[in-house]
């Protein structure tokens, strides 16, 4: 049987445009996620927390344009591990993408909890783990089905989510002109630093640094892309941009609508009381609905993306190659997002803090590391290349030096607690290496990025 006889192997099908993209990124990010930790930073910075936000929106900014750069050079799925890998070898790609993995394996377990816990505040006499698994069960079959339909719900998710952000700024500003207080600060207060100083905006802008990784998902998926090394760079540095934008206006506005943090039933659902001081009590049950569907959501396109994560490390025989299955239908890679489903169980007993602070660590962690992978891939190149030019040596030297530094900074900035479990699990993730390559003797599979890998792979099977 020759070449052109074998049947062709089942592959990501290329549907998304460049408003796709933005929209699923600014889904992943799920504009109605600045309510999540609202409460949770705000304590830490002492209602500082749009100063917390736009030190994250900086430091991601950075990070953004490297991963803008490394999309275009390899247009594959992987994301972060497939940017180290080809940077600094399998053995880096793999500890890089087993600890993102750590992030998005958390994501999707926030979003159940949170369906859970809101549903039962309308529906007391229904166990939050019912609806924490009946959202998950949804989202596995949503999938499956495929990329196109997610992107439709998309489309709707996000204007929800939207929508409510307007009328709460509507509303707040309202609020403000009717009902000024002496307690409220002054307009550029709260993008100050408090009297404890950087630290504890920094220790803040960690954690809200999972709530930038739409840009991160992205990314995984540039096989999906139509033109992904125009579109998934563009893609990522807007959902950047407007997300960091949302973030910032909305927890400037709580801030000053709402500027004893203290007085928070519950520094969890501060949004509920945001949303009780500027809208009463439509608002707040309009409110709980949205969030839900955001967060359903968000569960939905971070599962999408944790199991194209998957998929490329088992198409890559770095995990077990069912893995890297995809469904001979659907296209889309089934089997990884069963294991993520299963693991994503984990929701029912995880709370919210520490759900967030491992997930910042792996994200910071994975940053950190695409930002010295641009470094490495376009300046010092292993093939070797001409003397890299002084544009050059701005674009892909200084910029990604500025991104790494403020990523390192972000990550010293999380709880010994965090670092304790992040560093056991990448522990784990050395163990396993090591037994893939019989105690590090033999090098780990390399990612095959032509297009006819699949079919390869295939005939050889």
């Amino acid at each position: 049987m020759t070449q052109t006889d074998l049947p062709t192997a089942p592959r990501l099908k290329r549907a998304l445009g460049p408003t796709a993209l933005l929209l699923f990124g600014l889904t992943y990010l799920a504009p109605v996620t600045v309510f999540t930790t609202y409460g949770i930073v705000t304590e830490t910075t002492d209602n500082h927390l749009p100063s917390a936000y736009v030190v994250a929106l900086v430091a991601m900014l950075f990070t953004a344009l490297s991963y803008g750069a490394m999309a275009r050079r390899y247009p594959v799925s992987g994301s972060a591990y497939t940017y180290t890998q080809q940077a600094f070898g399998g053995h880096v790609g793999f500890l890089t993408g087993w600890t993102l993995m750590l992030d998005y394996l958390f994501l999707p377990m926030i979003n159940f909890l949170l369906i859970g816990i809101y549903l039962n505040t309308q529906f007391p006499a229904v166990p939050q783990w019912v609806f924490a698994l009946a959202a998950l069960l949804l989202v596995l079959l949503f999938n499956v089905l495929g990329i196109t339909l997610v992107n439709k719900l998309n489309v709707a998710i996000v204007a929800l989510s939207v929508l409510l952000v307007v009328v709460f700024a509507v509303l707040s500003i309202k609020e403000l002109v009717a009902n000024p207080s002496a307690d409220t600060p002054s307009l550029i207060e709260p993008f100050l630093p408090g009297s404890g100083g950087l630290g504890p905006i920094f220790a803040g802008a960690a954690v809200l640094a999972l709530s930038f990784l739409g840009f991160d998902a992205v990314s995984t998926l540039s096989e999906e892309a139509k033109n992904p090394k125009r579109d998934i760079p563009r893609a990522i540095l807007l959902t950047t941009l407007v997300g960091g934008a949302i973030f910032i206006v909305v927890s400037w506005l709580g801030a000053l609508v709402y500027p004893d943090w203290r007085a928070f039933a519950d520094v969890d659902s501060a949004g509920v009381d945001l949303m009780a001081k500027v809208g009463g009590t439509f608002l707040t049950s309009f409110f709980v609905a949205v969030y839900v569907v955001g967060a359903f959501g968000s569960g939905m396109t971070t599962q999408v993306s944790v199991s194209r994560i998957i998929y490329s490390m088992g198409r890559d025989r770095v995990l077990p190659a069912v893995f890297g299955r995809l469904h001979p239908r659907f296209r889309t890679p089934w089997f990884a997002a069963l294991v993520v489903s299963i693991v994503s169980l984990l929701a029912l007993v995880l709370t919210l803090d520490v759900a967030a602070t491992m997930i910042s660590f792996g994200a910071l962690a994975a940053f950190s590391m695409v930002n010295l992978s641009v470094i490495r891939t376009f300046l010092f190149p292993a093939e070797g290349r001409e003397r890299p030019s002084a544009g050059e040596w701005v674009r892909y030297g200084v910029l990604p030096a500025i991104g790494f530094l403020l990523t390192v900074w972000l990550w010293t900035s999380l709880t010994a607690t965090t670092f304790i479990v992040g560093i056991s699990w990448i522990v784990i993730g050395v163990v396993y290496l090591a037994v893939l390559t019989r105690g590090f003797r033999r090098r780990p599979p390399v990612m095959d990025f032509s297009e006819k890998a699949g079919d390869e792979e295939y005939a050889h099977n």
